[in-house]
């Protein structure tokens, strides 16, 4: 049995979609808070558990009987802090684990291993990849940079003010991955029951894009002006708390941005691996960022 975690997110409902239509997924099972939000096919088809995944009761029942699971921390803007925001899942799920049963999980994690320092989420993420390894569980941290999906927040601005917003240089190479790809990645994994040990998993796009490159593709698909406009840190921190974020979230989320920036491990230095990440930017544009921005 597998168990997937986060199911109404978007890395969620690929994943399902791609493990209903497989003919040797076996039985699923999901932890949702919310029921309701799953597409009629996963609840008619897919045995579901209400409430959070951070629950150790709910936890160690929706693991009972289960040898796979896929595993994702979602972010909490209102958490006071990414460390303990990624404590407070991760520490259940161990313990799930050391009771038995649980064979492989597939983990959706982070580049940046090695070279991450103080990066909030990211930082978080790595401690995560290291704490569940430790348990002996079979273990595959799936590790993108740059979510494309990340500039979705921003399709109003790219509309209204013709520019998105980031804080790293214009001119340097940002690493990208569309988080269909993650889905697939973790489908394929999931799937395989050969797998032992523990491994990341790069998922890097195809692109050598910088941020102003970026713009260039997203004008040409959209067929309008669009530029890139670099925002300081404190800046972000800033629109954050502005949005409602908590003070201990922003300030994790601005020491994550002023890391990629500064330490580059969302950059050139990260080779693509088109084999498990094959969507490229423009083709991202066309076929997910053109309808927001046209919506």
């Amino acid at each position: 049995m597998i168990v997937v975690t986060t199911p109404t997110g978007r890395i969620g409902r690929d994943l399902l979609d791609l493990l209903l239509d497989a003919r040797d997924a076996g039985p699923l099972r999901v932890i949702a808070r919310d029921p309701a939000r799953l597409p009629a096919r996963v609840r008619d088809r897919a045995e579901v558990v209400r409430g959070s995944h951070a629950d150790p009761g709910l936890l160690k029942e929706a693991c009972a009987g289960a040898d796979r699971v896929f595993w994702l921390v979602p972010p909490t803007p209102t958490a006071d802090s990414a460390e303990r925001h990624f404590d407070a899942f991760t520490r259940p799920l161990c313990e799930v684990i050391g009771q038995g049963g649980v064979e492989r999980v597939v983990a959706v994690s982070t580049l940046g291993r090695g070279v991450a320092c103080d990066a909030g989420p990211v930082s978080a993420s790595l401690a995560m990849d290291d704490r569940i390894a430790a348990t002996g569980v079979h273990y595959r941290a799936l590790c993108p940079p740059f979510l494309m999906e990340n500039l979705l927040g921003q399709a109003g601005a790219v509309r209204d003010r013709g520019a998105f917003f980031l804080t790293v240089a214009g001119d340097r190479v940002l690493r990208t991955c569309a988080t269909r790809d993650i889905a697939a990645a973790a489908a394929r994994l999931l799937l395989d029951p050969t797998w032992t040990g523990r491994a990341d998993v790069p998922l890097v796009g195809p692109d050598e894009l910088t941020p102003e490159g970026m713009a260039r593709v997203m004008a040409e698909v959209l067929e309008r002006p669009v530029g890139y406009r670099r925002a300081t840190a404190e800046e972000y921190r800033a629109s954050l708390a502005r949005s409602g974020t908590s003070e201990g979230w922003a300030r994790s989320v601005s020491d994550m941005v002023r890391a990629i920036d500064e330490q580059g491990f969302y950059g050139a230095d990260a080779p693509s691996t088109p084999e498990w990440a094959p969507t490229g930017f423009r083709q991202w544009c066309e076929e997910v960022l053109e309808p927001a921005v046209r919506n």
